[in-house]
């Protein structure tokens, strides 16, 4: 029994309300472009640093496991699940969260899509290190791990993971991490980082992709889900695996405009970008996409 049709339908639904969400919402849209040259060169996990390793296996809650193994899953989410702290996001103030298998965790719900759709992936406030469509039902393929044993941080682990659909050809290593207002901030860090060892993949089959690659990428940056976010340079277009492959980059915390790399990069300040002119055109590439696939 195929699985691309109901992924492809739930994909449309997805680009349909994000050209209604663009109609209502352009004026007040900013999106802030964050260079490349904020990442920094690295082979491994903040875990790798601190030692105690990537924690226990998530088990699934919600979504389509679609698997008996109840860690392994395609398009599954886990939540709410408690953040241990307050964490303050596009003016916003969050207690708990959603861990969502396809490289991001949300606020307001959990997230099956598996193709992001505009720059801050999904109209729900999130955070996404690298949404893509991860499968990992391929018993060669890792699976997602969460650490919540030190106070005021959690850390989420996407370790090996494979891509839709069951491939384990190629696999994706990167780590998210968020820290609350009454964590020591050493220097140099922030309260959510981006960790990336290899990646090796960016787009499942059901994103119009072909061996990991093509289609719709993966996207990696931040959104309240009103269309305002902040989005790496290079996301969701061709070739983003290789840009994030083996760097991290830390953010803090900032009020209504979100996240802010940390420490500035040489004093330089991201570019706001018109939300109607990358928005639209990715929801008519995507829709265009989808209809050919239908």
């Amino acid at each position: 029994m195929t699985e691309i049709a109901p992924k492809q339908l739930y994909g449309f639904m997805a680009v349909g309300f994000l050209v209604w969400s663009l109609t209502i919402g352009t004026a007040a849209a900013d999106v802030i472009t964050i260079p490349q040259s904020a990442l920094i060169p690295s082979t491994t996990y903040y875990t790798d640093s601190i030692g105690g390793g990537i924690g226990p296996e998530v088990e699934w809650n919600g979504g389509v496991p679609r698997s008996s193994d109840p860690v392994r899953n395609d398009d599954a989410y886990r939540g709410p699940l408690p953040l241990g702290f307050s964490l303050s996001f596009f003016g916003n103030t969050y207690t708990e969260y959603f861990l969502n298998n396809n490289g991001n965790i949300s606020f307001d719900d959990g997230i099956p899509a598996f193709t992001p759709t505009g720059p801050q992936g999904a109209a729900e406030a999130i955070i996404s290190p690298f949404f893509a469509d991860v499968d990992t039902r391929n018993l060669s393929s890792g699976v997602a791990h969460l650490r919540t044993d030190i106070p005021n941080q959690l850390i989420v682990t996407w370790d090996q993971v494979g891509y839709f659909s069951s491939h384990a050809d190629k696999l994706n290593s990167f780590q998210l991490v968020v820290r609350g207002p009454d964590y020591a901030i050493p220097a140099g860090e922030g309260r959510i980082g981006f960790f990336y060892k290899t990646m090796q993949w960016e787009t499942g089959d059901a994103s119009d992709g072909a061996g990991g690659f093509g289609g719709t990428p993966a996207a990696v940056g931040f959104g309240d889900g009103l269309s305002n976010g902040n989005v790496l340079a290079g996301s969701i277009g061709d070739g983003i695996s290789g840009v994030v492959n083996n760097h991290h980059i830390w953010f803090d915390v900032g009020d209504e405009e979100g996240p802010v790399v940390t420490p500035p990069i040489n004093g330089a300040i991201p570019e706001p970008a018109s939300l109607i002119l990358l928005g639209s055109g990715l929801a008519a590439l995507a829709a265009w996409r989808f209809w050919k696939q239908a």
